[in-house]
């Protein structure tokens, strides 16, 4: 069976749909470990209630950077744990070395927006914000860039007339969470 690890920093909706894919039948897969840089996270109550082990990432204070020897020791946990693949679910820090290197072409990313459009944070504001007719979702691979990995898969979701970045988040939120599993399986065939 293949072995996810899910790390994240919010709520963990994304977390939640994959336990509901894995649970369904959809995705034939066993998360092993969920890790959230926020101790706060809802991300790891979720993990906990699916008798999953949820650990926090010390990153010694800092609020936005991954500091190289946090990344080094996430890398040796999961790679001690045997995690064929790694998904990122609103993990809100950048992921470099030695952890590309340790997951090559194994780190999942669901995005806000359709990349190569608006990357970063809170991308369906930026896309409000610059008109844009259509939102949307994409799962890519995680590569040194901030997300500029290949795409693996999309959703479009069309902006609508009235529309806030709260109902428009909560749009786009739906279609990511049938996309991120889907977007898993797809990339689990190519291991």
């Amino acid at each position: 069976m293949i072995r996810l690890a899910v790390l994240g920093s919010g709520s963990g909706s994304n977390c939640q749909s994959i336990f509901n894919a894995i649970k369904d039948g959809r995705l034939d897969a066993e998360v092993v470990i969920v890790l959230s840089d926020n101790p706060d996270a809802y991300i790891l109550e979720r993990a906990r209630q699916h008798g999953v082990p949820a650990e926090v990432i010390d990153c010694c204070g800092f609020k936005n950077k991954f500091p190289l020897e946090v990344q080094e020791a996430v890398a040796k946990k999961l790679q001690e744990l045997k995690v064929d693949m790694v998904c990122l679910a609103g993990f809100m820090r950048l992921v470099k070395e030695p952890l590309l290197s340790a997951f090559p072409n194994r780190i999942l990313n669901i995005h806000p927006a359709l990349l190569p459009a608006f990357p970063g944070v809170e991308a369906w504001k930026q896309a409000l914000e610059a008109g844009a007719k259509q939102a949307g979702c994409t799962v890519h691979y995680v590569d040194a860039g901030m997300d500029t990995g290949e795409i693996l898969m999309q959703a479009y979701v069309p902006v609508l007339p009235g529309d806030t970045a709260e109902s428009l988040h909560a749009r786009i939120q739906v279609q990511e969470h049938i996309l991120y599993p889907a977007a898993i399986l797809s990339a689990l065939s190519r291991l």
